[in-house]
């Protein structure tokens, strides 16, 4: 008998292979602040621009330490995580293709405010912050994205601080989905209920127990570690207001979040 990771399904492609597969699965593979750039100064980025793989867990930099490299998701998605001192995290912010790790904490002090740990696998193109900051200084429209990306991420914080005060787990959970299914562009979400837990600061029972009576409504559906988003207007309706707030600032200050430049 062949062991379970060589398993293979019906059209002979292994367990392992077809679970590599729906971590990477997109419809569309680009960072959404690049594209937002200029071709002038993509073009000055292009040569400092390095293709990186991000793994589940996979810390881009943490909390106190410098950051030497600027992250731009072009799949997967990237926690941003705020230390206790206990030893537990609680997820601040989400990053993934509409945006960068690393980019405003590298223009502040140098050293990061929080943890940025990867929780869905993509591909990334990370550039040093040194040479970003070499072409940043000479473009006023590349310096316009980054305030507008600083002030979308702020207001995506300070709405979850909100969220995770008010909210119900089964809210929170739904518009966590909705973020993600955002920032990774694919209705699948490869996600373990013990990082999930982690990131809505309770209890794995408690995700659990959310994650059943979603499933059970017909909303999601969980397999393997992998929850696939069915009924996405049931998704919105459970969500609290906070999934349509943090879209609607983003689509303001950063409309390519969601569409492309003209000419794309």
């Amino acid at each position: 008998m062949p062991s379970k990771a060589k398993e293979e399904d019906g059209d002979g492609e292994t367990v392992a292979q077809g679970r590599a597969r729906e971590l990477f699965r997109l419809s569309r593979d680009e960072n959404r602040l690049l594209i937002a750039a200029s071709p002038q100064d993509r073009a000055k980025l292009k040569p400092h621009l390095e293709p990186v793989t991000m793994m589940p867990g996979d810390i881009l930099f943490d909390a106190g330490a410098p950051v030497d490299y600027i992250f731009f998701p072009q799949s997967g998605v990237v926690s941003l995580l705020t230390p206790m001192r206990d030893g537990k995290f609680v997820e601040c912010g989400t990053i993934g293709r509409e945006g960068a790790a690393g980019l405003l904490t590298a223009f502040g002090a140098g050293r990061a405010l929080n943890r940025a740990i990867v929780q869905i696998a993509g591909r990334a193109l990370r550039i040093k912050t040194r040479h970003f900051k070499e072409v940043l200084d000479k473009s006023e429209s590349l310096q316009q994205i980054r305030n507008r990306y600083h002030e979308a991420l702020l207001s995506q914080v300070l709405q979850t601080v909100a969220c995770n005060t008010l909210h119900s787990v089964e809210q929170r959970f739904c518009r966590w989905l909705l973020i993600c299914r955002d920032r990774k562009g694919s209705d699948l979400v490869p996600l373990t209920q013990e990082a999930l837990a982690e990131m809505l600061g309770v209890q794995r029972t408690t995700v659990t127990a959310a994650a059943r009576s979603l499933q059970g409504r017909g909303l999601i559906r969980y397999r393997r570690g992998v929850i696939e988003c069915v009924d996405i207007d049931g998704l919105h309706d459970t969500s609290c207001e906070c999934y349509e707030v943090m879209r609607g600032v983003f689509e303001r200050l950063l409309p390519y979040t969601y569409k492309d430049p003209p000419g794309e």
